[in-house]
């Protein structure tokens, strides 16, 4: 059974059926009328996607006059213009929401409380998933940029140790780039521990840049004498 059904099974249980004035749900905000206006509109046109693929609350309808009249209870009872939508799908007219506080908040509204409870669960455990893996795909492109930037050093390292000789720079540059040729996974926090006594990671990252202006300086002076 689909979320939608279900929500709509849990309204119907309560003794609220679409020919019904009135529900047996009790609730805050807006009149217990009215709720009831809003879970028979619910019934009648109403879908809610499964929140596990996405949050989206809507209402169809070739009726102009029943959407005016969902959009209006729903405004009452939440202040929520910003958040409701209308658009029109296959020549029929709707109206939307996507805004996971206020689905929830409508569920409260029409009483649907087992459902709201999955509905919050689903919601935790979906942005869990989602924190997780952003957390994932920044350490991954931390990583990437770390392996990107150290082969980028090496390769200047190796370029000057070839062309200069690395005993022909000054110390603190040489020892910089032993450093990083004997770490060549590490990151600027560990190479930064690695001297002796340590430096600062802005220290390693200045020694760092300055090698790669040298070998970048010689590159070009073979070019123009080349040239």
């Amino acid at each position: 059974m689909s979320f939608s059904k279900e929500v709509k099974a849990e309204i119907l249980n309560k003794g609220f059926t679409s020919k019904k004035k009135h529900s047996k749900i009790h609730n805050g905000g807006i009149s217990e009328e009215k709720r009831s206006q809003l879970a028979k509109l619910f019934l009648d046109a109403g879908y809610l996607c499964d929140p596990e693929k996405m949050y989206l609350l809507e209402f169809v309808a070739s009726d102009g006059d029943l959407l005016e009249r969902v959009k209006s209870l729903l405004f009452e009872a939440f202040s929520c213009e910003d958040s409701v939508k209308q658009t029109i799908r296959s020549g029929t007219s709707l109206l939307y929401i996507q805004d996971a506080d206020l689905i929830s908040d409508f569920l409260n509204l029409i009483g649907a409380h087992n459902s709201l409870l999955k509905f919050e669960n689903m919601r935790i455990l979906k942005e869990m998933r989602e924190n997780i893996q952003r957390s994932v795909n920044c350490e991954t492109a931390n990583i990437k940029r770390t392996v990107c930037a150290s082969s980028r050093q090496i390769a200047d390292i190796e370029y000057i140790e070839e062309n200069i000789g690395l005993e022909n720079i000054p110390d603190p540059l040489r020892e910089m780039a032993e450093i990083r040729l004997a770490k060549p996974d590490a990151s600027l926090k560990e190479l930064a521990e690695a001297f002796v006594p340590p430096i600062g990671r802005s220290g390693v990252n200045h020694r760092l840049r300055k090698l790669s202006s040298i070998a970048d300086d010689h590159r070009q002076s073979k070019i123009k004498g080349v040239s």
